[in-house]
């Protein structure tokens, strides 16, 4: 019996039987062949690859796929075969049909793409290398989540952006940038809480940390010896950038700043410090000081003065007015992000907040910074801030 039509057919699992006569929906030999396509199929799951195999796929984003009901793991691409084949070995063992694929093995990136069970990739690559898997994914009709930053530098940003639009989207494939800060529930509440508090009149913004020689993130070769702009600033940064922005609201966007980098640890060239003054539309103003070479207790912190109260994010809350509203974020934000993402393929839309225009106003922020610190803290006008 042929039921090869079924291939062609938008299937769903409980309207399946509708697509063929009353006279075959009982038949033993159909069913029994009807039943193996559709769990094959599964039509609430996309298949997804993954390119990349460090140390962020491996810890955050393998995790995050497997638990994802929405999505099933077909593929791993890294640019090495030992590195692909290592990670796809270390698979559960009812993942053990994930096929690896590399530049230097038997099967590459092309062949992986060429796949027509993949319907989505994730990217977690080396920044500067980055844009050309995107595209490429792309223009071969996958939906992308590619890690922050959107590109190495604004102009290569705008560029993939502009060409994206014009000729991958309107077919319905979509490039999202994942930011797993906006979807830290703590971010997202105070973000809530201020919008009750009126204009915003002033702000501050915090992060302190030390990027020491030996850990596993420095140790990575392409960030060890940076080979794109800002080193962890930029890596690392965007971050911070996505929460401030988050916090402090669409409708209240930042217009310019003035900036001092600088290299505080000699391990973390080119800079690893930025001290910024920054402005929104309203006319707030406020500090942002973000730092991977500081020895201050490490943490983040956001704080914002309105004309009705202060509100302050948190690790575990959100303060307001001096009173704290216990949240909890889950985990890193990734698995809800990741989840997210799976549930926009299947219903061939995006999140907002995945979309790429929102990881260019970051990375816009953190480019600004350094200019503005090469250039003596000269004031530096922000041009894709309203997202």
């Amino acid at each position: 019996m042929n039921i090869g039509f079924l291939r062609h057919a938008e299937v769903d699992s409980h309207d399946t039987y509708s697509l063929v006569p009353s006279r075959l929906s009982t038949h033993p030999m159909f069913c029994s062949k009807l039943r193996k396509y559709v769990s094959v199929v599964q039509p609430h799951q996309a298949g997804i690859a993954l390119l990349g195999s460090g140390i962020f796929i491996r810890e955050e984003h393998l995790p995050a796929v497997l638990a994802c009901s929405s999505l099933t793991l077909k593929a791993i691409y890294s640019r090495s075969h030992k590195s692909a084949q290592a990670l796809t070995s270390s698979l559960p063992s009812n993942h053990k049909d994930v096929s690896s694929y590399s530049d230097d093995g038997s099967e590459n990136l092309d062949a992986l793409l060429a796949r027509t069970d993949v319907q989505a990739v994730i990217i977690a690559l080396p920044i500067a290398n980055q844009a050309q898997y995107v595209r490429k994914s792309l223009q071969a009709g996958k939906h992308v989540l590619s890690e922050k930053p959107v590109a190495e530098n604004v102009a290569e940003a705008v560029q993939l952006l502009s060409w994206y639009k014009q000729s991958i989207l309107p077919d319905g494939v979509f490039w999202s940038v994942a930011e797993n800060v906006r979807f830290w529930e703590t971010a997202l509440r105070a973000g809530e809480v201020r919008k009750d508090l009126g204009r915003a009149l002033t702000f501050r913004y915090k992060r302190a940390a030390l990027v020491e020689a030996g850990g596993k993130y420095f140790e990575t070769e392409w960030r060890k010896v940076a080979t794109h702009q800002g080193g962890f600033l930029l890596d690392g940064g965007v971050h911070d950038v996505a929460a401030l922005r988050l916090i402090l609201g669409r409708d209240d966007p930042l217009i310019n700043l003035n900036a001092i980098a600088t290299q505080l640890q000699q391990h973390l060239a080119p800079v690893d410090t930025i001290e910024a003054v920054v402005r929104t539309k309203s006319g707030a103003v406020g500090s942002v000081s973000i730092s991977f070479g500081s020895t201050m207790k490490p943490g983040s912190e956001c704080t914002v003065a309105c004309e009705k109260g202060l509100v302050a994010r948190e690790r575990d809350g959100v303060v307001l007015n001096g009173e704290k509203e216990t949240v909890q974020d889950e985990g890193s934000g990734v698995a809800p992000e990741v989840r997210r993402w799976a549930e926009c393929i299947l219903q061939k839309t995006q999140d907002p907040r995945q979309r790429p225009e929102e990881a260019l106003a970051d990375l816009e922020v953190i480019e600004a910074c350094l200019r503005s610190g090469e250039n003596g803290g000269q004031l530096i006008q922000l041009k894709y801030q309203n997202v």
